[in-house]
């Protein structure tokens, strides 16, 4: 996917009571046209499906529609692991699965699960080990070693090897995380919540000055972004919420003047009567353009 391809999909939640339900919107939003769906990937949330087994089904009840975690919490989830999966949905369904991945939020709920508590600092470096690690699993090569403070590789062979290329996103406003999504990944995944628009600059500077100190291309970075807001036929009341005039005015600022090139709709109630307005404003953004 080129980043300077605007793209637009949702976010549902991945409730267990809500299955079908689930099934029912992701196969209307890639009837519909949009792009991609995001699944929010938290264990610990007795609610919750699990991630990396919904997302596969999602995957075989749809036709186009691409598909990601977002984020993959890495500590519950391990890099091996990761890889393996990742590579074998891109075996299965080519082109459709993108690894969004983060250091781990709420780490007191990970413990609660049995998992090692992580401070901050080493979370980060576990995430910087972890995307070599993956790269290398998705090489093809053999007899792969690596050996950091988190994670090993001790002569082990690739594979399956991925038929695309996968990218790795990160969902991340920390400095750390942001100077490694520059130099290190492929695409970043905020969410509207906490990266509001006035925030976006900042964020986007720090990714870029690691890019560049890379030698990398900022531009080469795709960015996603998670929005909450509401379609509705009444006059405009603020960021995303009114019309779909005024979303398209609204993406369109996204787009240009804070540089965010796809879009994830996070869905509340009305799920169906959401995705299809927002589809509709997919279609006339891109006749505008």
């Amino acid at each position: 996917m080129a980043p300077g391809n605007k793209q637009f999909g949702i976010f549902p939640a991945p409730l267990a009571a809500d299955f079908h339900e689930i099934v029912r919107m992701v196969q209307l939003a890639d009837e519909l046209g949009l792009d991609l769906v995001g699944v929010q990937d938290h264990p610990y949330q007795r609610r919750f499906l699990d991630t990396f087994t919904l997302i596969p089904v999602l995957l075989a009840r749809t036709e186009r529609i691409t598909f990601f975690p977002d984020v993959a919490n890495l500590p519950l989830r391990g890099a091996s692991m990761l890889a393996k999966a990742a590579a074998s949905m891109d075996v299965m369904f080519p082109g459709r699965f993108q690894l969004g991945m983060g250091a781990g939020a709420f780490p007191e709920a990970a413990a609660g699960l049995g998992f090692p508590k992580l401070n901050p600092g080493q979370a980060v470096d576990a995430f910087e080990e972890a995307v070599e690690v993956i790269r290398l699993l998705w090489s093809g090569d053999r007899g792969l070693r690596f050996d950091g403070q988190h994670y090993w590789l001790a002569g082990t062979h690739s594979g399956p090897v991925p038929i695309t290329a996968i990218e790795i996103w990160t969902g991340a406003g920390g400095p750390r995380m942001l100077e490694i999504t520059g130099r290190l990944c492929d695409g970043w995944v905020p969410s509207s919540s906490w990266a509001v628009p006035e925030k976006l600059p900042a964020f986007h500077r720090q990714i870029d000055e690691a890019a560049e100190a890379a030698g990398r291309d900022p531009a080469a970075i795709r960015r996603i972004y998670n929005i909450a807001g509401r379609i509705t036929p009444e006059p405009a009341a603020g960021f995303l919420t009114g019309p779909q005039d005024h979303w398209v005015e609204q993406i369109q600022m996204l787009s240009g003047e804070y540089r965010m090139d796809s879009f994830v709709l996070m869905l509340g109630d009305d799920a169906e009567k959401q995705i299809r307005a927002f589809a509709e404003v997919a279609a006339e953004f891109r006749s505008r353009a």
